[in-house]
């Protein structure tokens, strides 16, 4: 499963992976849309499946060598990377979804870490894909079941796309949220329309390892704050003092942590210390620091468990596609 499921800190200047870093200045693929009239806001109808993925191609670079696919041959191997197959069917068609869309977008803009090529396989950057030996060796005696629930979700929304103003938009997701997920503008400092925060159902009791911890020593503390933010005060100070207010964002994360006198990003923070999500508290035990991290993923578009919840509760994919892309409309591809 995705933990920072589309952007590379290096595509970006910076970032965190995901689990990912966030980057601090927007790529050029993050761009707004120009503002569409209210009528972005509505799905359009369903259509038939048809051949739409199988006469697209993007080029995809694996192991130092671009491969030419089809959607219909990159899809089922994004999707089983991303999403167990064990997820409701629902979820699967719209991480599907998801999935062509970002391919798509991808395709229309030249990527800084790889321009011979509209995607890789590294999920700091792009998306995972997994080859069928790959997922032989993964699913062992289930390869033909879930091999087939994978394919349904992709075949069942083929060629369908979500689009702003006409154009694939960048539908990042992530693994799980803590009540909210994360707009753009907070995360990359760009605004887009449709990457904004909105609820995210998915608590403790739906997701593994919902909660996690990570402790660090004093000395690991110091070392990395100064390597980045070398006018920290904290050798001045003892560690009990190091650490200031916390200022949290809508979404609930941290925005900033005043350390040693210094305002360090929770996405630095984030990204300095391997933590899940920027949602953490951190306090000083008396003899290390403790970092309790809620979620996973940066948080931006669509929640992986939090589709999953949603489908359970008996939301459609289509449903499921308009709550965290707000204002995107679901069409076919061109």
């Amino acid at each position: 499963m995705k933990r920072c499921a589309l952007i590379s800190l290096l595509a970006l200047g910076l970032a965190l992976a995901l689990p990912v870093l966030a980057p601090m200045l927007a790529p050029d693929f993050l761009r707004a849309a120009p503002v569409s009239p209210s009528p972005a806001s509505v799905f359009a109808p369903a259509r038939a499946a048809g051949p739409a993925d199988g006469e697209r191609a993007v080029s995809l670079l694996r192991d130092g060598q671009v491969r030419l696919l089809t959607l219909a041959e990159y899809l089922p191997g994004v999707l089983a990377g991303e999403m167990p197959a064990s997820f409701e069917p629902e979820a699967l068609r719209a991480q599907a979804a998801a999935g062509r869309t970002f391919a798509l977008y991808r395709a229309g803009r030249t990527n800084p870490n790889h321009p011979e090529a509209d995607l890789c396989d590294d999920p700091g950057c792009c998306q995972v894909w997994l080859s069928e030996e790959e997922l032989r060796a993964r699913w062992g005696d289930d390869y033909e079941t879930n091999r087939a629930v994978i394919e349904a979700a992709v075949e069942d929304t083929d060629g369908r796309v979500l689009t702003y103003a006409g154009e694939p938009i960048l539908s990042c997701f992530h693994s799980s949220s803590a009540g909210y997920t994360e707009g753009s503008a907070q995360l990359w400092g760009a605004a887009l329309p449709y990457l904004v925060s909105v609820e995210s159902p998915e608590t403790a009791a739906d997701v593994p390892n919902f909660v996690s911890t990570v402790e660090v020593s004093p000395e690991e503390f110091r070392e990395r704050i100064l390597g980045s933010y070398p006018r920290s005060e904290i050798t001045d100070t003892i560690p009990p003092d190091w650490l200031g207010s916390r200022t949290l964002d809508t979404s609930g994360r941290v925005a900033s942590l005043r350390v040693g006198g210094v305002s360090v990003p929770g996405t630095a923070m984030r990204s300095l210390f391997g933590l899940r999500s920027a949602n953490f508290t951190v306090e000083w035990t008396g003899h290390s620091f403790l970092f309790t991290v809620s979620g996973y993923g940066h948080g931006a578009g669509m929640s992986q468990y939090g589709a999953n919840v949603m489908a359970r509760q008996g939301a459609t994919w289509e449903e499921i596609l308009a709550h965290y892309y707000p204002g995107a409309v679901l069409t076919a591809a061109a």
